[in-house]
């Protein structure tokens, strides 16, 4: 007789989970409580692209490069990148710890003509492989970050690549993001814990014993002229590109 294998240890930190379940209603007003996402995501979405149409040798003018491709949005929040992908062509899944995001991300799609495979919990209740792992803003809430990363990578398919990031552990960051950013209400209250940043040489060898080699690592930085855009300072917060080694 086959034994079912023993479930996987949680990397939901509950508390990190009901403070972004709070902010699920305005989790799509580009003024409201993630108004920094919203700030951040044409960044994002820009780097995305860039490392998918490098790494399959993509045409960059198609509007539908990830067509047939699976992809997985880990700590997707209400959809700001699990719609973007959807409209790439991908079939998505995008999974949040929070019920009530998942339950705002439903309904946006469903406003917005989108098929994606919303569900509420951790890495480790995904099944199978997916072409695109994306993990954006995640890593640092998590309760336990190697398991989380490992989870990453078992849910990545053999030619697939996992794009994530998360805030640097320097002076830069705790002033900016932590400090300055809630101080004046840019971002709730309590919601990142400096302690828990990673720094990109610490990443890298979550993913190296993950089994992944990085292929890029980017920073996003912030100027008041500017706003956010990628940089070689990775003082403030970064991208990491993986692919299975």
């Amino acid at each position: 007789m086959t034994m079912a294998s023993d479930p996987l240890p949680t990397t939901v930190d509950p508390d990190q989970a009901a403070h972004f379940g709070r902010m699920a209603a305005e989790w799509w007003d580009p003024n409201g409580s993630s108004a920094m996402l919203h700030r951040m995501n044409p960044v994002r979405l820009a780097y995305i692209r860039e490392r998918l149409d490098q790494h399959w040798s993509l045409d960059e003018c198609d509007l539908k490069p990830l067509k047939a491709r699976r992809a997985a949005d880990v700590g997707c929040g209400a959809g700001l990148v699990a719609e973007p992908l959807a409209r790439l062509g991908a079939q998505v899944t995008g999974i949040d710890a929070a019920p009530e995001n998942i339950a705002a991300a439903r309904l946006h799609a469903q406003g917005q003509g989108l098929k994606i495979d919303y569900r509420v919990g951790g890495v480790e209740t995904l099944a199978g492989s997916y072409d695109l792992v994306t993990c954006l803003e995640v890593l640092e809430h998590v309760a336990e970050p190697r398991a989380f990363v490992a989870g990453l990578g078992r849910i990545l398919a053999e030619d697939g690549l996992l794009i994530l990031s998360t805030p640097n552990r320097t002076g830069a960051s705790r002033l900016l993001l932590v400090g300055l950013a809630e101080a004046f209400g840019r971002i709730p209250k309590g919601t990142h814990d400096w302690e828990k940043f990673l720094s990109p040489e610490e990443t890298a060898a979550l993913l190296r014993d993950a089994g992944l080699e990085i292929v890029d690592c980017t920073g996003l930085s912030w100027g008041p002229a500017n706003g956010f855009h990628l940089s070689e300072d990775k003082s403030l917060d970064y991208f990491v590109t993986a692919r299975r080694a």
